[in-house]
């Protein structure tokens, strides 16, 4: 195996990458789907109250309202931020605490509170902030509240945000068309205008035109995911643990690419068969927009194992030792591809020399 023969095709395949609309197409839509779900999705689900507060003297009202779960709160520099920054629905309601509020507060007098209003704030977010400043201003001036409130969500138990479980299915688009599409049409693209004749004709050999493409779905799988990924806000917790992950992934991805490509004889034919295995590819990923499906049926799909370490990296915060027998079987079905990719190979090469 010669590595400049490789990197050869690699540069080649990726200076001409940027004239392909193809190309264009795997790189816009990952980030057009995320754009549209978290649009969508991102906030409809989780209504997270947000308030911004100005504290004009030395209050613990507004650092206690930031200690309540769910809550997101923002300091304002003076009075004119404060209303720009509601008036603009930047935050659901602004709270202004005057110089010895708190003060006034235990000495039994009635200071005035002033709270201003996003017009575009949800009216649950409006609700949870006025109860929770006001259960919260009892506290300070040394009364119990005269009611505790409990917020219970009846919908499902699960507390993974939709945009969350969305996440896998945009990552998944993100690996097919990378992953899969750009090898496999690559591969086509080859043997279509009949330049992987004189590629073969040369030194270099099948293998290595195979590494080549390969490694060209690598990458642009591994870099599209990984985008998609920081659109989610997703790359946070154990980063080292989420970039293997995707690494593997890619690999995976890459090969069924290269399987794919070897199997078309034309751009037809690899349509077809990305069309026609579509659910297939995709299907695992839909089990976690729906978690009271038998979740037992996803582990049927080979491609299972290639989203479910991402998935409970994303939505568990699991570590390697957790995800490692599912690692495991994604090297295994790894390394089954790799043996189909060879036969696959000699296969081509014998129709190669028969032309």
């Amino acid at each position: 195996m010669n590595t400049k023969r490789i990197s050869r095709i690699l540069r080649k395949d990726i200076a001409v990458g940027p004239r392909s609309p193809l190309l264009l197409f795997v790189v816009l839509m990952p980030l057009i789907m995320t754009l549209a779900l978290q649009l969508v999705f991102g906030d409809l689900f989780v209504p997270r109250p947000t308030l911004v507060v100005l504290d004009q003297g030395v209050s613990q009202i507004g650092d206690m309202i930031g200690e309540r779960a769910g809550i997101e709160v923002f300091e304002a520099k003076d009075l004119v931020e404060l209303k720009r920054l509601v008036a603009e629905h930047e935050f659901d309601a602004g709270l202004v605490l005057a110089n010895g509020f708190d003060q006034a507060l235990k000495e039994g007098r009635r200071p005035l509170l002033e709270l201003y209003i996003s017009g575009e704030s949800y009216a649950v977010n409006r609700l949870v902030l006025s109860i929770t400043t006001l259960d919260i201003i009892r506290e300070v001036e040394g009364r119990t509240p005269p009611v505790r409130v409990v917020v219970n969500d009846l919908g499902s138990n699960d507390p993974i945000p939709m945009a969350t479980r969305l996440t896998p299915l945009v990552a998944m688009f993100a690996f097919i068309m990378a992953g899969l599409f750009v090898p496999a049409s690559s591969i086509v693209d080859e043997r279509e205008r009949k330049t992987i004749t004189a590629v073969l004709a040369s030194p270099t050999t099948i293998g290595e035109f195979l590494i080549a493409k390969s490694a060209l779905g690598v990458l642009f799988s591994f870099v599209m995911a990984v985008a998609t990924l920081a659109l989610n806000n997703a790359l946070t917790g154990n980063l080292g643990a989420l970039l293997l992950v995707l690494a593997v992934s890619a690999v995976f991805w890459s090969l069924l690419g290269l399987v794919v490509g070897l199997l078309a004889g034309n751009s037809q034919t690899l349509f077809a068969i990305v069309k026609g295995s579509g659910i297939f590819l995709a299907g695992p990923a839909i089990f976690y927009l729906f978690p009271d499906w038998p979740q037992w049926i996803a582990k049927v799909f080979p491609t299972f194992w290639a989203i479910d370490p991402l998935w409970r990296i994303l939505a568990d915060g699991a570590s390697l030792s957790d995800i490692f027998l599912s690692l495991i079987v994604v090297f295994a079905l790894i390394l089954g591809l790799i043996l189909v990719v060879r036969l696959l190979a000699k296969r081509m090469l014998t129709k190669l020399a028969s032309v």
